[in-house]
């Protein structure tokens, strides 16, 4: 089982209507979108790897350089099998409402409706576009959005924690020397699943839940 915290109602309603959520047909006029982020240590080799030849693989020494750390933020439209990766300096507050702002301007000028599924982070919330856009271009800039949190210590439930696993075994799972390169990865690996369509299929539902965890949940205290 996952480790999760009490499954209070406040939890349980957070999680139904994430799995509602999922359940929905893929709409275009309305997609959803689970985002997340993910710290990268930018790791170059310290002497040149020893190329592969007929007999052997490559050789790399187990000694290595750090050149610091980047952020990685994930958008991914599970049932559109559509995906917008940004590498970033920072994963400040301001790098969090350029990414939204980009990803709604650009990727999503037609949706009627945008719902994005996010975790509890504090750069999260609404307040992070009022501090960096001011209330008036928040509210303009937000106006499609409506935010669906994961309950606290689920973030399993955000489907964008599956697309970063699979970036990282098939991008990220070697030595990236500078942010220019994996930009360069990170850009190649993202046409190559968004021109296949690679989708996500979400599979576990409310009934599911209710038969795995009801056992867990916390009663709901008379008042």
């Amino acid at each position: 089982m996952w480790c999760i915290g009490a499954l209070t109602q406040e939890y349980r309603s957070r999680m139904y209507a994430l799995l509602e959520l999922y359940a929905r047909p893929l709409s275009h006029a309305e997609p959803v979108i689970c985002i997340d982020e993910k710290s990268l240590q930018l790791i170059a080799h310290s002497r040149a790897p020893l190329p592969m030849d007929s007999h052997s693989p490559e050789k790399v020494d187990y000694e290595y350089v750090r050149n610091g750390t980047t952020n990685l933020f994930v958008a991914v439209e599970p049932k559109a099998g559509q995906r917008v990766v940004s590498v970033t300096d920072h994963r400040g507050k301001t790098d969090f409402v350029a990414f939204i702002g980009d990803l709604l301007t650009n990727a999503y000028t037609k949706a009627r409706r945008i719902h994005l599924v996010l975790d509890n982070l504090n750069i999260h919330f609404r307040k992070s576009f009022d501090d960096v856009l001011g209330k008036r271009a928040a509210t303009k800039l937000l106006r499609r959005v409506q935010f669906h949190y994961t309950p606290k210590h689920a973030s399993w439930l955000n489907m964008a924690e599956i697309e970063i696993g699979i970036l990282s075994r098939q991008c990220l799972d070697q030595r990236i020397a500078t942010r220019q390169l994996l930009q360069s990865d990170v850009a190649a690996w993202q046409h190559a699943r968004n021109a296949a369509q690679r989708t996500i299929e979400w599979r576990f539902t409310r009934q599911d839940a209710d038969r795995k965890l009801g056992r867990h949940y916390v009663p709901k205290l008379a008042c």
